[in-house]
Order: structure tokens, then sequence, then C-alpha cells
């Protein structure tokens, strides 16, 4: 196939982040420097699983009032603390004040939305006929039907462009840089709100312990003796507008994105990262770079065998051992639906402040890992990084992020 036609870059002109480290990208980056994990022994609800999560602390401690109050919900609670970070509301009152609410689209992404409130329904439904309690039913629209995020921040910004939400496991909050840069080059918008959030439910945490993915400590990506991940929750968003607009020079800007489908099996990916190659040259298409451009890799690295193996082999066939790269789940944990929005803006992070994370908790690389992987945080000028989002199924993205010259 031929190579993608280059894209023209958009600026992030407002991005911020809540993790398990923290609220807003400031104590986020903190963390980063500090070297301070935001994982601790599972405390989520009454979860007895030995193992370790990045939870994000206070939401259980209020919640949304008013005319949000239908859309009230771990996820939706989550979403709208993300909001409140950096300014961002009034970046995007700002934006809608150039373009105007209907030419601003909003494209999230999640992969359980408020799947925890129907978890919640299904404890309380009538042992002797199975009804869902009488709260449930009216509450689904705005909780746990998938375009329920959507629907939420499309509210609270009063947006009236084109909206959507993506769920494609691990990728979903990656792959909304990609597909709002279509709708803007479509013309169907002149600026997008993109993010992800996905926060902590029984499903993903008892489901992946089933699949026997879940380490019983700190996760420890690329360690020869890694053995698992350590879910997380998030929320986070960028506002995405043409560089020319607003952009300046040593502006972080999307330069390019590539997508890509293994087909290969339900959960694993493609054994050789077939799937994982051809997502990163079509972001290097895109972004009109060669591989040697790239100076920091955001490793996908979810400190599971396959994967950590299968995404070294990707990234070794293209970029050898020359760039810097590393896995930042040891601070946030893997946040699976908001993990691309949540990479992405520490990229961001790393290429505003001249940062490589080295990789938390890893104590000895994989020897059989051929990629130049950091152990420990190493300062300087970054231009071109590179962020890997593979997720079940090999269901692949890759973003290049880079500072306007």
């Amino acid at each position: 196939m031929p190579d993608p036609k280059p894209m023209t870059p958009l600026t992030l002109s407002a991005y911020t982040l809540v993790t398990a480290n923290g609220r807003g990208v400031g104590p986020v980056l903190e963390a980063l420097r500090e070297r301070r994990s935001g994982l601790k022994p599972c405390d989520f609800e009454d979860v007895t699983l030995k193992t370790s999560i990045g939870r994000v602390a206070g939401l259980e401690d209020f919640s949304l009032g008013d005319e949000l109050r239908p859309f009230d919900c771990r996820n939706n609670r989550l979403a709208w603390l993300g909001l409140q970070q950096n300014g961002f509301m009034v970046a995007a009152a700002e934006a809608k004040q150039r373009y105007g609410a209907h030419r601003i689209a909003v494209v999230m992404g999640t992969s359980t939305s408020g799947i925890l409130e129907t978890e919640h329904a299904y404890r309380e439904r009538d042992p002797s006929t199975d009804r869902l309690p009488d709260w449930y039913t009216p509450r689904y629209r705005y909780t746990h039907n998938m375009f329920s995020l959507g629907h939420f921040v499309r509210t609270c910004l009063g947006l009236q462009g084109p909206a959507m939400v993506i769920s494609t496991a691990c990728s979903s909050s990656a792959k909304v840089f990609a597909t709002a840069a279509r709708l803007m080059q479509a013309g169907l918008c002149d600026a997008a709100v993109v993010g992800g959030v996905d926060s902590l439910c029984l499903t993903t945490l008892y489901g992946f312990s089933a699949l026997q993915l879940l380490s019983a400590d700190p996760c420890r990506p690329c360690d020869e003796d890694r053995d698992g991940l350590s879910l997380g929750e998030a929320a986070g968003y960028a506002l995405l507008e043409f560089g020319e607009r607003v952009g300046g020079r040593g502006t972080v800007a999307l330069l390019g994105y590539g997508e890509s489908t293994d087909g290969y099996h339900m959960s694993h990916p493609h054994p050789e990262g077939v799937g994982a190659v051809r997502a990163i040259r079509d972001s290097l298409a895109r972004a009109s770079l060669r591989a040697e451009d790239i100076e920091y890799i955001n490793l996908h690295g979810t400190a599971t065998r396959a994967n950590d193996s299968v995404e070294d082999k990707a990234v070794y066939s293209i970029f050898g051992a020359r760039p810097a790269c590393s896995s930042t789940k040891g601070w946030t944990g893997h946040t699976l639906g908001a993990a691309g929005i949540t990479e992405a803006v520490i990229s961001a992070l790393c290429l505003a402040q001249g940062l490589m994370p080295g990789t938390l908790n890893c104590r000895r690389i994989d020897p059989s890992l051929k990629s130049r992987i950091l152990r420990e945080n190493q300062i300087g000028s970054i231009s071109f990084a590179v962020s890997n989002i593979f997720g079940f199924g090999g269901n692949n993205c890759s973003l290049v992020l880079g500072k306007l010259p």
C-alpha cells in the first residue's frame, strides 16, 4: 500500500490530565521528575484481589449536582475533575468564541464508560424476580451508555459540533486524535476537544485477574521478571486547532498518526508486531519524518510478557536501538481506554520540558529486548516523539508529536 499523505499539523493549544499521581499536568510532571508512583495496594470498594492499582483519590467524596446530576457516576465524576484542571474549560470557551459552538467537535475514548453503575445495579437486583432497581433504568443513558462520556463533555463545554465516542480497548483515546484530524481535514469542524476517561470497575479488575494478567506488585515494564500489569484510571483532554492559527514556535503539535488492526487473535497481538509496525510507519509518513528524526518513544509497555516483547520487535525493526524508549505505566498503571490520552499528554510534557522519563520499577531490563530502554530519567531537548498504544486483539495506534519550528 502507498504511504499516506502528509497531514497538516494540529496544535495542542491546551491539554490537561488527572491520574493517580495528581490533578493537572503540574503534579503529574512533578511525579515524573521525582519518580513517584501512584500505584498502591488495591483498595477499591470491596475488591480483595492482591494487586496494585492507580486509583484517583476523592472520586467517592462528591457527586455531580444540578443539571449534571443525571450523569453522576464514577466515570463522569473523573471526567468532570479532568475538565477543571489547567484552565481547560476556559481554553475551550475561548475556542468557542473563535469558531462557534457548532464548529468544535468532541471526540472521546473509553473502554468501560460508566459500567460501575450497572455493576452496582446488578448487586441490588430483586432476588426473586432479578428485576433491576428502579433508580437504574433512567440512568443508563447518562452513565453506562458508551456515548455518555461524549454527551457529558459536550454538555459541560456547551459545544454543538460533531461528537462521538471511540471504544477500541486500550487504543480508544489515541484514536481520537486520528478521528479528529480527519474531521478537521474534511472541513466538518475548525477545532476539536479530544480526550479519554476510564475509571476502575469490577469487570476490568476481576476480568484481567481471570486472564492472569495482573501483577501482585506495582507493574515492572520491560523488566526481566515482569509478571503482569497494574490497572489505573485517568481523565485527559487536549484542544486541537490548526497550527497556523494558534501555534507559535515550540508549541507541541500532533504531526502524524497511524492506525491498524492485526486481525490475528481476539486478545493477543501478532507475534511479530506486523500491525504495530504498519501503525508506526504510517504515523511517520503523515508527519513527513524519518525514523532517525524521532528522539523519544513512549512505549505502550504494559509489563506483560507478550506485550513488551512484541512491541520491542516492532520498535526495533523501525528505529533500531537509537531513540530513547520508556514506559510510564509504572507511574499511572494501565488506564485502558484512557491510556492513549494519558501517554499523549505525558509525551507532550516531555517535549515541552525536555524530559525523557526512565521506566519506573524496571530493576533489570529483559536482555531479550533490543530497543534502548531507559531506566533513569534523562534531561535534554526533544523535538519529536512517538506515543504507541497497542490494544487487545492488535488494535494499534501510533501518534507522532513534535514542537513547531
